[in-house]
């Protein structure tokens, strides 16, 4: 196949490009003139990088939606404890009380507006009995109210959350209700031991039968008010506080902040995050699994942009050999061959970051129906997060891809031998 006339072609060696302007302008027409292969690439090139954008938008929603229901169904987004409770409080837990939890409560919410609110726990063990079979139960006592604007992933299947007027009530978790065949308005009696040995019991009324995205926890967790839970402990201190922040992303400037504050007054404080290894496995996960994903389209965008630049390179042969019969350098062949991929990558990568941001907010708009995570009993709406610095990830793999895709051919063609190169195609 011949080449269309280039009135590149013909130049000396002293006309030809030597300025990057000059060349840019020329790699640019020669985009234009070959439109078909220029498309070609120009499609792999932007399918790719619109395919990282919505992978990785849907693992950082997969991300984001798991870390929301985690902190707004069990942990908040700091918990503040004694140091030590976290290796102590399944062996002593007396030991590791907050004293005064309200007056650390009020001192912690004062210390800036992105504290949106704190709330103390105390955490007990026991069995949870209904007058035919016993279950063993790990069981906290919530302030109601302030637990409530905190657990907004916490759904219940059937009654009602707890208040701060209840005092004989109980919540269960779905998984407890279904050992004990409990139902609302049935009465259980808890049971627990004291550090001291004697044994405390309470009856209580079941008003609410909850789910949140652990099954574990699920079938395990009770909770009753503060004031009840601390009547059957015997005490009127606290294990942790939970504090809840207006922003997820300031956790760790906060709790940096915190630990700042408390750590040389005997307080531990943990990011949700760290308090969840279900959460850092996922992420860890999913990590690996993305890295491969990225991988593999990295490798489809350079095998179609180096297929589509060799069919390119063989169809100019002729053009090329031109260039360096009239006096061009292998180098001026090289640079051309290059900047014209340079051109193609960048545009490329624009299209595909348009196409995939605008594939994103279509697919959000609508949603994704995703089925329960391993160990969960409740299914999401996902969507796809579209940020900034995945965006521009995916952008410059694709620029490069095609850059990288390019340098083999064009060292090819800049080593053609003339007399080959002016007689192919005939």
């Amino acid at each position: 196949m011949e080449s269309k006339p280039n009135e590149y072609c013909g130049r000396t060696e002293d006309q030809s490009v030597r300025t990057l302007l000059p060349q840019l302008l020329f790699a640019v027409r020669n985009v234009f003139r070959h439109r078909a292969r220029s498309a070609a690439t120009l499609a792999a090139i932007s399918f790719g990088v619109a395919s990282l954008i919505l992978a990785g938008g849907f693992i950082q929603d997969i991300f984001k939606q798991l870390g929301e229901a985690i902190i707004h169904s069990q942990t908040g987004h700091i918990q503040i404890t004694q140091e030590g409770y976290a290796e102590g409080k399944n062996r002593a837990p007396e030991r590791y009380l907050i004293k005064n939890p309200r007056e650390l409560k009020s001192a912690i919410q004062q210390l800036t507006p992105q504290i949106e609110g704190a709330s103390s726990r105390l955490t007990f063990s026991g069995t949870l009995n209904n007058g035919r079979r016993d279950l063993g139960i790990i069981g906290e006592g919530v302030e109601p109210d302030s637990e409530n604007k905190l657990g907004t992933h916490l759904s219940f299947v059937e009654g009602r959350a707890l208040r701060d007027s209840d005092g004989d009530q109980i919540v269960v978790g779905h998984g407890v209700a279904k050992a004990l065949g409990l139902g609302l308005g049935d009465h259980v009696t808890l049971l627990a031991t004291l550090p001291q040995g004697a044994v405390n019991t309470l009856d209580f009324e079941v008003v609410g039968i909850f789910q949140s995205f652990s099954k574990e926890f699920d079938a395990r967790a009770v909770r009753i008010p503060l004031s009840s839970a601390q009547t059957l402990m015997d005490t009127t201190d606290a294990h942790i506080l939970v504090i809840s922040l207006t922003n997820t992303e300031a956790t760790a400037q906060i709790a940096d902040a915190l630990r700042k504050e408390y750590a040389k007054k005997g307080y531990s404080v943990t990011a949700w995050n760290e308090l969840s290894d279900f959460y850092e496995k996922t992420v860890e996960l999913y990590d690996r699994q993305f890295g491969v994903l990225r991988l593999i389209i990295l490798v489809m965008v350079l095998l179609s942009v180096a297929n589509s630049v060799n069919m390119t390179v063989f169809e100019r042969t002729r053009e090329f050999g031109t260039m360096l019969a009239i006096g061009d350098t292998k180098g001026t062949v090289f640079r051309l061959i290059l900047i014209e991929n340079l051109c193609l990558g960048l545009l490329g990568s624009l299209v595909g970051m348009l196409a995939g941001m605008a594939a994103a907010l279509a697919i959000s708009s609508i949603g994704i129906p995703m089925p329960p995570p391993p160990n969960s009993n409740i299914g999401y709406i996902a969507q796809i997060q579209l940020e900034p610095s995945s965006i521009a990830t995916a952008g410059t793999i694709g620029f490069f891809a095609c850059v990288l895709a390019a340098i083999i051919p064009a060292l090819r063609a800049s080593r053609l031998d003339i007399g080959e190169a002016l007689r192919s195609g005939i």
